[in-house]
């Protein structure tokens, strides 16, 4: 089974908006409901599970209803950080799921991510294990320790730029979130760096710069205009 782990317990305060990012409605659509749609829809997913911000799962399952999310079946609610967060959705589905069904950690407020993207996580997945989508990395890259100045680049050929989905079986989840709290690792970025933090090598999916996480108002402003647009005849 390939089950879809969304995250939504982040409260959203960079965006300064009164109620948390992932909820935002454009276009009268919740956000989150952008990204439940992409997983609803694609064939290779058999469930979804969101781990929501406490207070607003019973609004989650009204927004569910109304947009025939009916692949939704389970709700955790979400920790103090990302990795509490998604350590609460692993125990949730370690009573859930088998140890071999694929899971697929997302994060809510990547509205965008394709079903090519979906499903080359999933492929990598099966192949060898992890499948933590990436893009190249296109700018020029450089090292700080002051964030105001710097005498070092790092070659941007040696660097991937990490989004998600990230995909891992259960029993390897479970591994690692409870390895993590036998060692006092609370804090963890991704589950990519929790992971290689432990010792674990990663594999590489297919992202797109259209996966776009919304972090700041000017993010919406992008979405919106991402969610209008086509691509050319022209292009490949």
């Amino acid at each position: 089974m390939n089950v879809a782990l969304i995250i939504a317990g982040g409260s959203g305060q960079r965006m300064n908006q009164d109620i948390p990012k992932q909820f935002i409605n454009v276009y009268d659509k919740p956000v989150i409901i952008y990204t439940l749609e992409a997983f609803e829809k694609h064939p290779n997913i058999d469930a979804i599970s969101v781990v929501c911000l406490d207070g607003w799962q019973e609004i989650l399952k009204a927004y569910a209803k109304q947009f025939n999310i009916s692949k939704l079946k389970w709700i955790y609610t979400g920790g103090e950080n990302g990795q509490e967060s998604i350590k609460n959705g692993i125990i949730g589905l370690k009573d859930e799921c088998c140890n071999d069904d694929i899971i697929l950690i997302h994060d809510a407020i990547r509205p965008l991510v394709s079903q090519e993207i979906i499903s080359d996580c999933i492929s990598c997945c099966m192949k060898n294990g992890s499948a933590i989508t990436v893009i190249p990395c296109a700018e020029a890259m450089l090292l700080t320790n002051d964030r105001e100045s710097s005498n070092t680049s790092i070659p941007r050929d040696n660097l991937a730029r990490t989004q998600t989905p990230q995909a891992f079986y259960l029993e390897k989840l479970i591994w690692v979130h409870s390895t993590a709290e036998e060692k006092g690792i609370i804090n963890a970025t991704a589950t990519c760096t929790l992971m290689i933090d432990l010792g674990e090598k990663v594999y590489f999916s297919t992202g797109s710069e259209k996966n776009l996480k919304l972090t700041t108002t000017d993010d919406i402003e992008i979405f919106k205009a991402l969610l209008h647009s086509k691509k050319d005849e022209w292009m490949k």
